[in-house]
């Protein structure tokens, strides 16, 4: 059994897609606060089986030791915390809190529980501003926001604990942006109040939802002077935890970046996203935001000698994708799920 907390969250129903398909049973862990249970209803549809529900939250100790215990659980992927860049500014105990402190109490529990396998969510936020690229694992980190400096802790924190006991198993994968949903249009992102990530916000304009897009900053020194990101289709991320898992049957402990290699501007992404769903987006120039830099983007390189793992999936296909979640789910989970529409969608 696998322990996935955040597991009804946009990246965990996709985990838990790829878990239950690959043969594994599944135990979910959320405290819903930026999530919805009904994206676990849809991952049975999906799958034909479901994973084991359990409504806790991770910084409760004993309830994650009983879990543990009571579902025969034999390895943890841990994607549950906060995770907006913007918000950490304002709330950076809050953060601390959830991401550090949650995460010392889920490792104590597992250690508790003599469970030793535990693949952990971090983030490119942890390289901070780029020295060179594209960015690779020996890349100095220097996170520019509590959100990062949150993942940055406890990936020290795993480290040493590997170091205190050789016995663990981890994997640390750090992401770069997560974009796209399930083919099916059956989960995908369902943000609460502002989207943070920026095909949400692109999917509710096109979708007439939003006026217009706000973006941050046409000055920096890229091509159209939009930022540039990697972007990940979600189904691949989720296929690299499984990935991750497989990869730590023996001891040790390994970080790997999730990412496609490629960088693609904020007005690329808006012009893809024009072309597969035939909608215009009209957007707005504003200022830049704190802590964003201008470019970043991965060498995959390590994640495919060492986990045979390698994203398959285009921006092409993350936008049509998205597009199809949006137009099967205009309210999110907090709506019904529309039969196929008649909207071309042109990956």
């Amino acid at each position: 059994m696998i322990l996935l907390t955040g597991g009804a969250g946009y990246i965990g129903s996709h985990v838990c897609i790829a878990l239950l398909d690959a043969g594994f049973d599944v135990a979910v862990v959320d405290n819903l606060c930026n999530s919805n249970k009904a994206s676990l209803e849809r991952v049975q549809s999906i799958c034909g089986r479901s994973p084991v529900f359990r409504h806790a939250d991770i910084r409760d100790e004993a309830a994650i030791y009983d879990i543990l215990q009571a579902c025969g659980v034999t390895a943890v992927i841990h994607l549950a915390g906060l995770k907006a860049v913007g918000e950490s500014n304002v709330r950076p105990m809050a953060y601390y809190e959830n991401n550090v402190q949650g995460t010392m109490r889920l490792v104590s529990a597992m250690k508790r529980a003599g469970v030793k396998t535990l693949v952990f969510s971090s983030s490119a936020t942890v390289y901070g501003v780029p020295a060179y690229l594209p960015l690779d694992e020996k890349h100095p980190l220097g996170p520019t926001n509590p959100y990062g400096r949150t993942k940055f802790f406890i990936e020290e924190m795993l480290k040493d604990l590997y170091k205190s006991d050789d016995d663990w198993r981890i994997g640390i994968l750090r992401y770069f942006n997560p974009a796209g949903a399930h083919e099916s249009g059956f989960i995908g992102e369902d943000p609460l109040g502002v989207p943070n990530n920026l095909l949400p916000l692109v999917s509710q304009v096109a979708a007439g939802r939003r006026e217009k897009l706000l973006v941050y900053g046409s000055d920096y020194d890229t091509p159209d002077g939009t930022g540039i990101r990697d972007f990940i289709h979600v189904v691949d991320l989720a296929s690299g935890h499984l990935s991750a898992l497989c990869h730590l049957a023996q001891p040790g402990l390994l970080t790997a970046n999730l990412g496609t290699g490629n960088g693609n501007s904020v007005l690329e992404v808006v012009r893809t996203f024009e072309a597969v769903s035939g909608k215009a987006i009209p957007y707005e120039i504003g200022q830049r935001r704190e802590g964003d830099v201008a470019i970043c983007y991965a060498d995959p390189t390590f994640a495919k000698q060492a986990l045979g793992w390698s994203s398959a999936r285009s921006l092409e296909q993350m936008c049509a994708d998205h597009w199809r979640w949006q137009l099967r789910n205009p309210d999110g989970y907090r709506g019904i799920l529309l039969p196929n529409v008649r909207e071309t969608v042109q990956a």
